[in-house]
Parts: C-alpha cells; sequence; structure tokens
C-alpha cells in the first residue's frame, strides 16, 4: 500500500505557494510605486517615454548627447522612490554620452552640461522649467528630474543650457 503523505504535503507546498503569489490589494488613496509589485505599495497608474537624443555643446567645444526616458505617473510615490509623495508629474532619468564597449569602456559624447526640461500642461495651460547639472562623468546612475505637471496632457522638451538640439514629446499623465 502507498503512503498519500508525499502527495498530501506536495498539494500543502502547492497551495501555499499560490497563497504566496497572490496580488496585495490597496487602496487607491494608498502610496504607489512605479514598478510592478505584488506585495507593499500599489502601482501607480503610469505612462513611460523615450525621447529622442538631445545633442548639444558643452564646455565650448564638447560635443555631448543626453538619452532621456521618463514616466507620467498619478502618485502619491511611496517613500523610497525618486520622488517620495510627489502626485501627478513626471520623472525624467537623463544619462550622457554612450559606451560603444559596455559599461566598462570609454564614455564617448560627454560634457558637463545642464539639463533643462520646458513642460506645458496642455489641459490646464500651467508650465514650468526644472534644471539639472549633469556631470560628464556621471556613467551608471541617471540624473533624476522631476516635473510636477499635474494631471492632464503635458509637452515637454529637454534640452541644454548650451547650444543643442533639443528633444521634444507630448505624455498624458494620470
Amino acid at each position: 500500500m502507498k503512503s498519500v503523505l508525499p502527495a498530501a504535503i506536495s498539494a500543502a507546498f502547492i497551495g501555499t505557494a499560490l497563497a504566496v503569489a497572490a496580488p496585495a490589494t490597496a487602496d487607491p488613496g494608498d502610496a504607489c510605486q512605479l514598478g510592478w509589485s505584488n506585495v507593499g505599495p500599489r502601482t501607480c497608474a503610469k505612462n513611460d517615454f523615450n525621447l529622442n537624443p538631445v545633442f548639444t555643446l558643452g564646455n565650448g567645444v564638447c560635443v555631448g548627447m543626453l538619452s532621456t526616458g521618463g514616466t507620467a505617473f498619478d502618485g502619491p510615490l511611496y517613500q523610497y522612490s525618486e520622488a517620495p509623495g510627489a502626485t501627478h508629474s513626471v520623472v525624467l532619468r537623463i544619462t550622457q554620452g554612450f559606451s560603444p564597449v559596455g559599461e566598462w569602456g570609454p564614455q564617448l559624447l560627454a560634457c558637463d552640461v545642464t539639463a533643462v526640461v520646458d513642460w506645458r500642461n496642455l489641459d490646464t495651460g500651467q508650465t514650468g522649467t526644472v534644471t539639472q547639472f549633469i556631470p560628464a562623468g556621471q556613467r551608471s546612475t541617471p540624473a533624476i528630474v522631476l516635473a510636477e505637471t499635474g494631471p492632464g496632457r503635458v509637452s515637454l522638451t529637454v534640452r541644454t543650457d548650451r547650444p543643442s538640439l533639443p528633444a521634444s514629446t507630448e505624455v498624458v499623465v494620470p
């Protein structure tokens, strides 16, 4: 006669795993995070986007390139986020240059520049400008820029304080 104990133990482990993997529910007013989570803060309503590169002159003769990606979200963001407590805003992550051979290779098209983000909420008419100095040596960590735009359709333009070819996009902030 076979023992039913191994089958019972297997069923118990599978049931436990299913119970652990069930998504947590969160109050819509609770803090949220920009990634996906089945525990802890709720996941924000968000819209992700990327802009074309911004080419610029930095330090007078240096040719540089900024790459920008961002997330428009409803919030409020949880305490360990890039912008704790921010609501109905856009977080931009701006990096400089690129390395043709990977992380450990030389960085090309990187200059000391100040990134300038101009925004206009097309629904409310509000406008603003946010700036962030980005040193040429900042490689692995993007510069974080927060534009507190309010909800609605928002036009964003990223440029520098030096001669540059700006990049623009339109995003809906939930």
